[in-house]
């Protein structure tokens, strides 16, 4: 893949973009196992792979320049937008999306904020597009004062975007280096984006969590699907679990499933795609993974853990090694601390491992790792 910002030196955000992409996989691979070690028992899968282009289902775009002439992209090294609506990594309706968001700006008069002089209220517009082509867009404000034009004007955006199903604001009144603040504001009457991922419908609420590459994360949920099902545990824990996607995936007559996540709203994004299926051998619940575990009476037969990058920490991989839990089946996005984690269970040993090129023209990937109680 060739881009045209990154050969002018304008965004080099993609750290890996002209390299030619079995390279980046083959390179990956090696990164993973030279992080997880040598290992005789452990078998490695072939990786999965993807488009290396279009492949983000979300825009994480900093608004800059004025209410004018609004810039879509990121911020240069003095503060400043830098405009990227031409980039390569998105999907045909996400991408077309920009230039009407852009005019929809200007017509609410919404003014971009200034990082170097803290001024302005459009921070951020964030974009999700579903595997139908169905879109969200949220409006990162500084404080509810545009709130009311956007109001006005929605109408004319929801005419000019007709794939857009989901529009909320989201208030962040601080001056930090975040994409969003706590407080969301729902515009439209809909308020779940559905992510339609192997005939399943998952549903996305403005602040829950989801895989960046829809195409690798269905090969992601089916794999491990294959592996619970090969095992055929009755109980299992998906810790970690966002909208849940491995909790609805794994779910079969006669297995109890149990998802936790700190996020109220992917938990009742989980909760809504449960009921909407008619799963009563599953339940979701928010909470902090580590606690819910430790507070347990019993443990399951199998766990699944979806970190964040630090990994799952010392406390639950002793919580884990000191268990009955006989596998575990470990989605990262950090291999380094999946190695940290797996250092504290030494009685789980991983048999399976698999790299997903989640994130090509970056140094980063997912692995999936099946753990096996010795």
């Amino acid at each position: 893949m060739r881009c045209a910002y990154f050969d002018a030196g304008v965004c080099r955000s993609c750290t890996w973009m002209g390299r030619p992409h079995g390279e980046q996989v083959a390179d990956k691979e090696r990164h993973c196992a030279d992080l997880l070690g040598e290992r005789a028992d452990l078998r490695w899968l072939p990786p999965v792979t993807g488009r290396e282009s279009r492949y983000r289902n979300k825009a994480k775009m900093v608004v800059g320049g004025s209410a004018e002439h609004p810039r879509l992209g990121i911020l240069d090294a003095g503060g400043r937008g830098i405009d990227l609506q031409g980039c390569g990594l998105y999907p045909g309706t996400l991408a077309a999306s920009f230039p009407l968001l852009a005019a929809f700006v200007t017509r609410a008069n919404l003014t971009p904020y200034d990082v170097p002089t803290r001024t302005g209220e459009l921070k951020n517009l964030l974009v999700t597009q579903s595997p139908d082509g169905e879109l969200m867009v949220r409006f990162v404000l500084r404080s509810q004062e545009p709130v009311a034009r956007i109001r006005k004007h929605l109408p004319w955006l929801l005419d000019a975007v007709p794939q857009l199903r989901v529009v909320s604001v989201n208030l962040l009144p601080d001056h930090r280096a975040v994409l969003e603040g706590d407080r969301e504001i729902p515009l439209t009457e809909t308020q779940t984006l559905r992510m339609r991922v192997n005939g399943i419908d998952l549903h996305l609420r403005p602040q829950s969590f989801f895989q960046t590459n829809t195409e690798v994360a269905a090969a992601l949920y089916r794999h491990a699907t294959s592996w619970v099902e090969e095992l055929a545990p009755a109980s299992v824990w998906d810790l970690y679990c966002g909208v849940g996607g491995f909790a609805l995936h794994v779910a079969a007559p006669g297995r109890e499933v149990v998802g936790i996540e700190t996020s109220v709203e992917a938990i009742a994004s989980a909760t809504q795609s449960a009921s909407a299926r008619g799963l009563s051998g599953v339940r979701f619940a928010a909470g902090d993974a580590t606690q819910f575990a430790l507070a347990a009476e019993s443990a399951p037969e199998l766990v699944i853990v979806n970190p964040p990058r630090r990994g799952i920490g010392d406390e639950l991989s002793r919580w884990l090694e000191d268990s009955d839990v006989r596998h575990v089946v470990y989605s990262s996005c950090n291999a380094a601390s999946l190695a940290r984690d797996l250092a504290v269970m030494p009685s789980l040993r991983p048999r399976r491992a698999q790299v997903l090129d989640m994130f090509p023209q970056t140094p980063h990937y997912e692995v999936l790792t099946l753990l096996e109680r010795v």
